[in-house]
């Protein structure tokens, strides 16, 4: 919902800044010049969010680049999953040509932005849906740390600090709420349960296993609860009532335990003797915003003692059906999500080039052949990149691969057999691994006498660090293998391309597995 706010308020600023610069750095192809479009009407537009799509236009362009306007929205080391769009960046898409993107969740203010689009006549490149079934869904490998159910309000690449915490209000959590407890007892929820049972790994959990858990969890003497200004209003389970005016008493942070901050608890008394004197809330906010759920806990033994409750009382908006409901908690369950990462396999992006080049030709048909034969040759480069892998992986002394990070590689791996490990999918929020998940990580280190632990780009590789230093040597080295969600402007002058990226990861790949 907040990126879908954030696209119609761009929208609404885009049609006053219509004539205004690029502010924002985007990189540009060479022959782009600051009039834009309006010097020649001839010259294709278009719009790419991402390096490697940028760099497979340039390559099928060829000499005709002069031909063409290229923006690559994502640059000064913007990461896909963090991405949020300017101003700048919406008038762009709204009247390019050619307009091009990765198509998956991290791309879901797309749509908002192509409705708006002024060009009736664009075309559109969505990579996901091009690859078809050939696109993965994210998988949970052995050792992997979950996420955290409820990871709002913070982005991919941010870790939660105390700086970060802001005070909220009672009204962030006004509204009509009930407690899902009732609706587990009633068995309104077996769905729920027994799609938690199918999920977990142990084959002896059941789904009244999750049943019983949740009647201690969920475990609520009030039905219901009605926030309006400063008063909550308590109806409890034998039809009482209660209200009373509450004021802010500050927060807590509940925390993991490696240290991190996981939680934070919103806290709220009130002298009245008639209601309970101590309420928490926590909606796994950390700044002031209106709460789409809650954790209620209340009492009068003080906030120290709710904060050891055994119990966490889970309370949804009053107006939502069972199925809504339902709707509610399997996607707090992260239903599989499609791996995004398709251009890390050479293979992928063969298809893909294949498909810019049938695109363009389209939209400029007298050179249509001349992207053909651009995109025949580099095609036919790649698919030699391809078979280097192939060779190298095939005659390697290990065929196991280990990251202390996420992992956007595995279609890459999947190419080509190799078995991995790593702290977290390749699309994760979190930033900070467990204890049990670096210990999980150091074992296979010295199990499989690996020689390398691996990261993606960037300058901080804690977790990495930290899972050679648990191993038995010590002493392993520790490489970045490169995605390409980084990528910069800087970096395509210095003559970063896609090929010499991927020749790089293919050394990397070359020493880890030696």
């Amino acid at each position: 919902m907040k990126k879908i706010s954030l696209i119609m308020s761009l929208l609404i600023v885009a049609g006053v800044l219509t004539g205004c610069s690029n502010s924002n750095g985007a990189a540009s192809s060479e022959s782009s010049s600051d009039s834009g479009k309006s010097e020649s009407s001839k010259k294709l537009s278009i719009v790419t969010t991402i390096f490697p799509e940028y760099d497979w236009v340039r390559q099928i362009l060829g000499d005709n680049a002069d031909g063409a306007e290229l923006k690559m929205l994502l640059d000064n080391g913007v990461d896909l999953h963090s991405y949020q769009p300017t101003a700048d960046d919406i008038i762009s898409i709204s009247d390019c040509d050619l307009f091009i993107y990765v198509g998956g969740e991290s791309d879901g203010w797309v749509d908002d932005a192509l409705k708006n689009a002024t060009n009736p006549n664009m075309e559109v490149i969505d990579l996901l849906d091009v690859l078809g079934d050939s696109v993965k869904n994210e998988e949970a490998v052995e050792g992997m740390q979950e996420e955290d159910e409820h990871d709002h309000g913070h982005s991919h690449d941010e870790e939660i600090t105390e700086d970060d915490i802001k005070d909220r209000e009672l009204s962030d959590f006004a509204g009509e709420w009930k407690s899902l407890y009732p609706y587990l007892l009633n068995g309104d929820l077996d769905e729920y349960c027994e799609h938690k049972a199918e999920e977990d790994d142990d084959d002896s959990t059941t789904k009244e296993t999750y049943i019983e858990k949740y009647k201690t969890s969920w475990q609520c003497d009030a039905d219901k609860v009605s926030i309006k200004g400063d008063k909550i209003t308590f109806t409890y389970s034998d039809g009482k009532t209660c209200t009373a005016e509450y004021a802010y008493a500050g927060y807590q942070i509940k925390r993991g335990d490696d240290g991190s901050i996981s939680s934070v608890r919103y806290q709220f008394t009130t002298d009245n003797e008639a209601a309970p004197k101590y309420v928490q809330f926590n909606d796994h906010g950390h700044e002031p915003g209106a709460a789409e759920h809650f954790h209620i806990y209340f009492g009068n033994d003080g906030f120290d003692s709710l904060m050891d409750s055994k119990t966490n009382p889970f309370f949804v908006g009053s107006s939502l059906s069972v199925d809504e409901i339902l709707d509610e908690l399997m996607g707090h369950e992260h239903e599989e999500e499609k791996d995004e990462h398709v251009w890390l396999s050479l293979r992928n992006s063969e298809r893909l080039c294949r498909a810019i080049a049938d695109t363009l030709g389209k939209l400029d048909p007298d050179n249509g052949n001349a992207y053909q034969q651009n995109a025949s040759d580099y095609i036919s480069k790649l698919s030699a990149l391809d078979s280097k892998y192939k060779e190298m992986v095939d005659s390697a002394a290990r065929k196991t691969i280990l990251f202390g990070d996420r992992f956007p590689f595995r279609y890459l791996v999947d190419d080509y057999g190799l078995d991995y490990y790593a702290a977290f999918v390749g699309c994760s929020a979190e930033t900070e691994a467990s204890f049990e998940t670096i210990s999980f990580l150091a074992g296979k280190v010295d199990e499989l006498g690996l020689p390398c632990v691996l990261t993606i780009e960037g300058v901080k590789h804690k977790i990495a660090e930290t899972v050679v230093q648990n191993t038995a040597s010590k002493d392993q080295k520790i490489l970045a293998m490169d995605s390409m969600q980084s990528t910069t402007s800087d970096d395509v002058k210095n003559g970063a391309t896609y090929y010499s990226i991927m020749e790089k990861n293919l050394e990397v790949l070359r020493e880890a597995l030696n």
